[in-house]
């Protein structure tokens, strides 16, 4: 792990720590009050030790403590390996005032990360854009939490300008790059694809790829409802600029709004088709709305598959 060099980076992983622990111990209150109670988040359980059986469990600390000899439960076992995929393309630095999508995304992974840390699961990070930037082993101890929120505040930090997604070639790589059987956590705004057909079906035969090769798959399509979606700009002519391309337009919002809603619902509509149909979960992720239904969404999937 590459040593901090300044007080600010301690400060700053400090605050993403405090952050992650506060989504976390709040959601995990929710589900004790809610419907979903049965959800177990805390998997070390302790129970006593049977003469005869393997000393390697033996929870030592508590030995120490109570003179008697408690086996730990899960304490060196691995219950589930995910991968959590960062897009960093300039789109993701959308919208330009208060939190983006960057921003969300890098809160939200690290509020998972916080989690699965809590329940033992491995975890590892990978960071793309119009190329893989960085992609991390997948383990669960504190200290490799902490290495990988070094990297998202460094992703965080340097946003990117003028560069495109290449989702495709991406998740690809990943499909071939994450040998063992995986959980692949996508925070992407998907907006690569919504005009091309050919794209399209080419990001569908790349997600077929990773569940080809055993992998579970949740994409948590982060975007700004308000704007991207349904449009709603003020009714008077705007200047428009592509983060990614830097291409510039000017126009009345209230003239494209219905063919901009039109094409985009249809993008949507065959995103969700596809997922369906690969097993694919894909989670509408405001980023206006915070991070309950993300984790929610999570411990949905995780116990499907555990």
């Amino acid at each position: 792990m590459a040593e901090l060099n300044t007080n600010q980076e301690i400060r700053e992983l400090a605050n993403l720590e405090l952050l992650a622990r506060q989504v976390v111990e709040g959601f995990i209150t929710g589900l004790h009050q809610s419907p979903f109670h049965g959800f177990s988040v805390e998997f070390a359980e302790h129970r006593l030790y049977n003469s005869g059986e393997s000393v390697k469990n033996i929870d030592w600390k508590l030995f120490a403590k109570t003179d008697k000899l408690f086996v730990k439960q899960f304490e060196e076992e691995t219950n589930l390996r995910c991968y959590l995929l960062l897009d960093t393309s300039s789109s993701m630095n959308y919208p330009q005032k208060g939190i983006n999508k960057l921003q969300f995304s890098v809160y939200a992974i690290a509020s998972l990360m916080y989690l699965f840390k809590k329940q033992r699961d491995a975890f590892g990070l990978g960071i793309f854009s119009d190329k893989i930037d960085w992609l991390s082993a997948a383990r669960s101890t504190t200290t490799h939490m902490f290495y990988l929120f070094a990297e998202l505040e460094k992703a965080y930090q340097q946003p990117k300008a003028n560069t495109q997604t290449h989702l495709t070639d991406v998740i690809h790589y990943f499909a071939e790059e994450i040998h063992q059987r995986s959980m692949i956590i996508i925070f992407s705004d998907m907006l690569e694809n919504s005009l091309n057909p050919e794209k399209m079906q080419a990001l569908f035969a790349a997600l077929q790829h990773l569940k080809f090769n055993k992998h579970e798959v949740v994409i948590f399509n982060v975007n700004d409802r308000q704007h991207e979606l349904d449009f709603s700009f003020d009714n008077r002519p705007h200047h428009f600029v592509d983060i990614e391309s830097g291409e510039e337009l000017k126009v009345h919002p209230g003239r494209v709004r219905d063919s901009y809603r039109q094409v985009l619902q249809h993008y949507r509509h065959e995103l969700e088709l596809k997922c369906a149909q690969y097993q694919v979960d894909l989670v509408d992720s405001n980023i206006h709305e915070g991070y309950q239904n993300l984790l929610k969404a999570y411990l949905i999937k995780r116990n499907k598959v555990i």
